[in-house]
């Protein structure tokens, strides 16, 4: 099956741990939905329908069988096996099950005909629960770009930066980079040299500023603070604007009404809903417009509605 496919070149010391189980029906999670969208960029799919990634400084492959959630955690013997019952919090973390979508799926079709519409083909899509620095840094990379190629960068960025982790069919693997890892004053110039273009001032501005400011904890504690004052704070940063912040608020700062609006959003809040929004260009006043709107018509998880 999929672990032996899945070979460890690490030498003896790198061997995933057995295969584990949770409960989780389709209507709650589909795997292919949810890690291929462009809410994260380092999932793939390792082999037909088992999907390996990066979570949490280990690596792991998932795949769904019936109403189960199966996967397996890689790593070196020296740090440690993790213990079960740790492995399927981070998981349950990391999807939010604890969050009913089927009840949230009635609600939202019962609200609006256009998602009734389209829910049917598109069962199990929530909202991942990131690491705010990792989502934050790899969603600067998203202006002017598409999935497959912001997965490459975000790909070299942690080959060039983070701690390597294990091979797997010869595959190197390494965590997502450390802010102090970015932090450095030639950072700028490595990303150039990587194809990052003009974000990569941003990402090392961005992780310089967080370094010299909040620091990873006080962005994690934005997750307490309202929705309003965690985008403020994030459009503080460089190269994050409204579009960025909204997406890092969603995905990684608890903010489930954040409404991440691009041309595509607004484009699709005229043609379908009919809504006058915005004026002629997509300023802050309108992205909060739209946001809005999707909030009085889906309520207080419109961003997950719009995710799917």
């Amino acid at each position: 099956g999929a672990a032996a496919s899945m070979k460890l070149r690490d030498g003896p010391s790198a061997c995933p741990s057995l295969w584990r189980s949770l409960p989780c029906p389709p209507a709650e999670l589909r795997l292919d939905l949810v890690l291929s969208s462009g809410q994260t960029f380092r999932w793939w799919e390792s082999s037909p329908g088992a999907w390996t990634g990066v979570l949490g400084e280990r690596v792991w492959t998932l795949r769904q069988e019936r109403d189960r959630l199966w996967y397996t955690v890689y790593g070196k013997e020296q740090d440690g096996r993790p213990d079960g019952a740790e492995t399927d919090q981070i998981l349950r973390d990391y999807f939010q099950l604890d969050v009913g979508l089927p009840a949230l799926y009635r609600a939202w079709g019962a609200a609006d005909p256009l998602f009734r519409k389209v829910a049917n083909d598109f069962p199990g899509v929530r909202v991942l629960r990131q690491d705010p620095v990792e989502c934050l840094l790899s969603f600067i990379c998203t202006s002017n770009n598409h999935i497959s190629r912001i997965t490459a960068m975000i790909e070299r960025l942690c080959q060039a930066f983070g701690r390597h982790l294990c091979c797997l069919d010869s595959r190197p693997i390494h965590a997502f980079p450390s802010l102090s890892a970015l932090a450095g004053a030639d950072t700028e110039a490595q990303l150039r040299a990587l194809g990052f273009g003009y974000r990569a001032k941003f990402v090392s501005g961005t992780a310089r500023a967080i370094v010299e400011g909040l620091g990873a904890e006080g962005l994690r504690r934005l997750r307490t603070v309202p929705y309003a004052e965690a985008r403020r704070e994030l459009c503080a940063l460089p190269g994050v604007g409204t579009k960025v912040a909204d997406c890092v608020c969603l995905m990684a700062l608890d903010k489930a009404e954040a409404v991440p609006v691009d041309t595509h959003v607004w484009r699709i809040a005229r043609q379908q809903y009919g809504a006058v929004l915005g004026g002629r260009s997509l300023t802050p006043r309108a992205h909060q417009e739209i946001g809005d709107f999707f909030r009085g018509l889906w309520g207080p998880r419109a961003g997950w509605a719009q995710a799917v």
